[in-house]
């Protein structure tokens, strides 16, 4: 089986681990759960051996390197960050209501690389400004951060459901944290991902002087993950300073992932010295 088939696979496991996390929200039933986690951790796998294979694939083609280069792999490795620390995380709190709000994330950006018009999913050699050794430790930190953005940005989804479905209690809103419990991990995750944006910024700015001889150049997309950055700043800091919990570090949440997004897909459509990742 192909790298490219199995990828396509990956997509439909993503879509039945979050039908399956709907069910146990809904029904209430443990078994739902289990089989959504079981769905999840097959669709992770799966994916990862698909990248280790598309990462052969291009050493038998005579230019090595790791699948991180283009639009279509940043996408497949984006969502695979994301359902890792998801799955890291339900290990750690034995609570699966959470995947509800993170799967479909996952499951739309891997729909979105097998059918967008234009996709070029063929495996390519590298560009001289991508032949560095920083390249894979650029794109590993600033994923890990988008993807701990977008757990965050689910919990803060999470937030608004729980007050919502408070004033109609019901079988699964005893399945979701607490409001506290909430507030809690969005503000973990969003502290995670300001961590790895900030390695993501400081190795993009090394590597773009070995590739242009400048660390800051104000390249859009320089400027929109400088935005972002200190977007989650500033929701760190008011949760420190000022003590913002609940409904505005939701909001927060949900304001600072929209950046996010513009800062990976936004300025794609702008004049870049990223056009590359286009």
């Amino acid at each position: 089986m192909s790298h490219t088939t199995m990828l396509s696979w990956v997509t439909f496991l993503y879509f039945a681990a979050f039908v399956f996390y709907l069910f146990r929200m809904i029904l209430g039933r443990e078994f739902w759960g289990k089989a959504a986690t079981g769905a999840a951790l097959a669709g992770l796998a799966a994916q990862s051996v698909a990248l280790a294979l598309r990462w052969r694939a291009s050493y038998d083609l005579g230019f090595g390197h790791a699948p991180l280069s283009n639009f279509y792999e940043s996408l497949i490795f984006f969502a695979w960050t994301i359902v890792l620390l998801y799955l890291l995380m339900e290990r750690r709190l034995k609570n699966r209501s959470i995947g509800v709000f993170v799967l479909p994330v996952a499951f739309l950006i891997m729909a979105y690389a097998s059918i967008a018009p234009g996709m070029n999913q063929r495996i390519e050699p590298l560009i001289p400004a991508l032949q560095s050794n920083w390249l894979t430790s650029h794109v590993l930190t600033c994923f890990m951060g988008y993807a701990a953005f977008t757990v965050a940005f689910a919990l803060g989804v999470m937030y608004f459901v729980k007050k919502a479905a408070g004033l109609k209690p019901g079988v699964f809103i005893r399945l979701l944290p607490s409001e506290f419990q909430i507030d809690e991990l969005m503000y973990s995750c969003a502290a995670l991902g300001f961590i790895f944006l900030t390695l993501g910024i400081v190795t993009g700015s090394v590597w773009a002087h070995y590739a242009w001889g400048s660390y800051w150049s104000w390249d859009p997309k320089e400027t929109w993950s400088l935005i972002t950055w200190l977007i989650y700043a500033v929701m760190l800091h008011t949760r420190l300073v000022r003590g913002w919990r609940g409904r505005r570090m939701a909001v927060m949440s949900m304001v600072g992932f929209g950046c996010m997004l513009f800062t990976y897909l936004g300025v794609n459509l702008l004049p870049s010295l990223h056009s590359y990742m286009s």
